[in-house]
């Protein structure tokens, strides 16, 4: 069952998003993230994927484990960054020969060094050129899969970027996107506000929200520096006032959860979890919404 079919029933889809280590240490820490996780039995896990293919080898790895020793279906990155048409083909194929059925298509963000978003001079400019792309190089293998991409909850906020950004959704539905996954915010109404708009310009993929349990005030700081999106006053607050480790924990999963519940009584398919590639708050986020399946 790809992710498609997944949002398209009515159950509350649980996943994760992991990045692929760095390090040798890293891959190790990741290794046994990987087996706590995959005991909370979620619907799909994302892997990231870095800008120029600069973790395509270890994305690909992650993969594989998921698929392989944990048996739960990946979803992986792709983006337009610095490559060419001809290099996401390739990777496309790669992916198509293990199996993989389920991608996220990204435009993504400047590579390292560029202030300034410009495509590879025989590459894509838009995620709805990759969308197009993945649907291609799959047809021409005979093979189905589901795509997603994303959407902008805090951004639909401003009235300046709203219609654009609806235009842009819509441009990605349009070129056979079946789903969506939100980038970072934290007011429910806006949310419902990107839905509601979208359902009105007839865009009808399903949008799963992205929760960021935020489990450090340095970390919250680095979210904020990364998404552009400020982090509520009342968890920084708290975050900022914790006296140790387990108290920031406690602050930032109490927050996160508050926020999932609202969604998913907000209509929201499924919670979206970031993990920095680490189980602690996650699972604790999911205990504390009861989607942890035996």
């Amino acid at each position: 069952m790809t992710i498609r079919d997944l949002l398209a029933t009515e159950h509350t889809t649980l996943s994760y998003e992991l990045f692929p280590p760095r390090t040798p240490a890293a891959e190790e820490s990741l290794k046994d993230t990987m087996e706590v996780l995959a005991s909370t039995r979620p619907d799909f896990v994302s892997i990231t994927y870095g800008a120029s293919g600069s973790t395509r080898s270890t994305s690909r790895g992650v993969v594989q484990r998921l698929a392989e020793a944990h048996t739960i279906p990946p979803l992986a990155h792709l983006t337009c960054v610095d490559q060419s048409r001809a290099d996401l083909v390739a990777v496309i194929e790669e992916y198509l020969g293990e199996g993989v059925s389920d991608f996220l298509a990204l435009r993504g963000d400047p590579a390292k060094g560029q202030t300034n978003w410009s495509p590879h001079p025989d590459g894509l400019q838009y995620a709805s050129e990759l969308v197009a792309l993945l649907r291609e190089v799959a047809a021409a293998h005979g093979l189905d899969i589901s795509i997603g991409v994303t959407a902008f909850p805090a951004q639909h906020a401003f009235e300046q970027w709203r219609q654009q950004g609806l235009d842009v959704l819509r441009a990605k539905q349009d070129a056979g996107a079946d789903f969506a996954i939100t980038q970072v915010f934290y007011e429910v109404p806006h949310y419902e506000a990107l839905v509601r708009d979208a359902a009105a310009e007839g865009i009808g993929l399903p949008i799963v929200p992205e929760v960021m349990p935020l489990v450090s005030a340095r970390r919250a700081y680095r979210a904020a520096e990364l998404t552009g999106v400020p982090t509520p006053g009342e968890l920084l607050g708290a975050l900022e006032a914790a006296e140790d480790d387990a108290t920031a924990l406690a602050a930032g999963v109490d927050h996160a959860a508050r926020l999932s519940r609202d969604l998913i009584d907000a209509g929201a398919p499924g919670i979206h979890i970031i993990t920095f590639n680490r189980p602690e708050a996650a699972c604790a986020l999911v205990d504390a919404l009861g989607l942890r399946q035996s």
